[in-house]
């Protein structure tokens, strides 16, 4: 299988000889920005699955994590994005925007070899999907590009399950249909969007470590799977899910979360 990246750099091209991937063959380029403008763009048209950001305040550019922020305007599934820096000082605002990997120049190819293979491991969900290197990005037919977006979207939700197992009961589910996850002692159970419960013998930890970037813990008791918040007031810590129909509390322990979603759905308001 192969995996497209595109490399965001502060006009220098130094992200390019930073990054080694002869020994990674199922990798491959897809592109260079060295500006926001032209990162959002590229990344809208080309569809990257991964995307290297380097930022170095010195540069000349205006390249920052406000990559990430803007994109959020125009799509609401984004690429993996490894921030390179010399730095450790964005590190802290980078995780707060759900990065998948913060590596520190120069990067060793052994830090490298790592994150790729943490990333083949993990298999973000996104409709960034692999193409093969010898072919181009195939073209819409018959579709808008909103229709193409929505239904690329939605394969790759059928396509994500998870196997919540009962003794010698197995229960495969689509992550899509979860609402959320509500810790019970050493239990969990799945709330799925038909209003049935399953239960699962493992710790809401487990699964805070293994699900997929769009399942946010928001309280030591609740996961919440972020598309399906749609309301949150902060002053009484309460997060609203399926138009309004469920409400689960968030403790201020993990107000980053909740600030995280806030900044997916409408970053304008942070």
């Amino acid at each position: 299988m192969q995996y497209s990246y595109l490399l965001v750099d502060d006009g220098g091209l130094n992200a390019e000889s930073l990054l080694r991937f002869e020994d990674f063959p199922e990798y491959f380029c897809v592109g260079i920005a060295v500006n926001k403008d032209e990162a959002v763009n590229k990344i809208l048209e080309l569809k990257p699955q991964l995307v290297f950001l380097e930022i170095n305040p010195k540069g000349k550019s205006d390249l920052s994590l406000a990559v990430i922020t803007e994109l959020y305007r125009y799509i609401n599934v984004l690429p993996a994005f490894i921030v390179l820096a010399d730095t450790q000082k964005f590190a802290y605002d980078a995780i707060k925007l759900g990065v998948f990997d913060y590596l520190h120049k120069p990067v060793s190819q052994n830090d490298l070899r790592k994150c790729l293979f943490r990333f083949i491991k993990q298999s973000p969900v996104e409709f960034y999907h692999a193409v093969d290197r010898s072919t181009e990005l195939q073209p819409v037919l018959a579709q808008s590009e909103n229709e193409k977006v929505t239904a690329e979207i939605q394969k790759s939700d059928v396509d994500i399950q998870i196997c919540i197992k009962s003794y010698g009961d197995y229960q495969f589910i689509a992550l899509k249909d979860v609402v959320y996850l509500k810790a019970d002692n050493n239990t969990t159970d799945f709330y799925l969007q038909n209003g049935k419960k399953l239960t699962a013998y493992k710790t809401l930890k487990h699964y805070e470590n293994n699900l997929p970037s769009f399942f946010y813990r928001i309280h030591n008791s609740y996961i919440v799977n972020s598309s399906y918040v749609s309301r949150i007031n902060t002053g009484k810590l309460i997060c609203y899910l399926d138009n309004n129909e469920i409400s689960v509390s968030f403790s201020k322990t993990f107000k980053d979360n909740i600030d995280t979603i806030i900044r997916q759905i409408a970053p304008e308001y942070l």
